[in-house]
């Protein structure tokens, strides 16, 4: 239970958590997002784990364990979330020209729940006359502002003046339903882990753990790890030297 749910135990609490609030474990905060990060983290890491053979014993393991939270997740759903999922689909096909770059990727994705996804890549970008400005600007200043990039998507010209609705937030005891089902710790702990796991999967594909070793291991090498060859057997119950 977070500690602000215990401090308050005697107090209503509140329909939704507030986002950015500290959760009770040192600097992990209230996850304003949780449920549409965990779909995206769990569908990238699927695809990813596509990319290692079959027959890896990490693969099988791994992918069993998303899914399983993926379902979990994919179960729960906000109040008003076919609403916003209508509305979603509506101004995508009211502006094609804004996400186009989108069609073929994250929107018509197969993911659970119909759940759409954007990156922060196809964000319209902040536009530097709403930046406070801070004084005269250098020619120095000039050079160093990046070069764009042609290669990177881009929304499209008046992409600024489309609007983007988040997913409609979950209620604290749909969050608190999701830690129990899950088992493992508070909602952004869950979140930590999944990140994590998508920086392991790139480096055990770059390992190929799968492969064989290339010096094999010689006869009796693992003997010792075998179950009960490391400890002493146990002892009996001491005699009676009496009887």
């Amino acid at each position: 239970m977070r500690a602000a749910l215990k401090l308050l135990a005697n107090v209503k609490p509140g329909r939704f958590l507030e986002a950015n609030n500290p959760t009770g474990l040192t600097g992990l905060f209230t996850h304003p997002s949780p449920r549409s990060t965990l779909l995206a983290l769990y569908s990238e890491a699927l695809d990813r784990l596509e990319t290692l053979p079959e027959h890896s014993v990490y693969r099988q393991s791994t992918e069993a364990i998303t899914r399983h939270r993926l379902s979990i997740v994919d179960s729960v759903k906000p109040e008003g979330y076919e609403g916003w999922i209508k509305a979603s689909r509506e101004k995508i096909e009211a502006h094609p020209e804004v996400f186009q770059h989108l069609a073929s990727t994250d929107v018509n994705k197969s993911m659970p729940g119909d759940v759409i996804a954007f990156p922060t890549d196809f964000l319209p970008e902040t536009d530097e006359r709403e930046v406070e400005w801070d004084g005269e600007r250098t020619e120095d200043d000039n050079a160093s502002l990046p070069t764009p990039d042609p290669n990177k998507p881009s929304l499209g010209a008046g992409s600024g003046n489309v609007s983007w609705e988040p997913e409609p937030p979950l209620e604290a005891t749909q969050i608190a339903y999701l830690e129990t089902q899950i088992g493992g710790g508070l909602i952004e702990e869950v979140i930590e882990v999944a990140q994590g796991e998508l920086k392991l999967i790139n480096i055990m594909s770059e390992s190929q753990v799968w492969e064989d070793l290339e010096e094999k291991p010689t006869p009796g090498q693992w003997e010792y790890f075998s179950r009960d060859q490391h400890t002493l057997p146990t002892q009996g119950p001491p005699v009676d030297k009496k009887s």
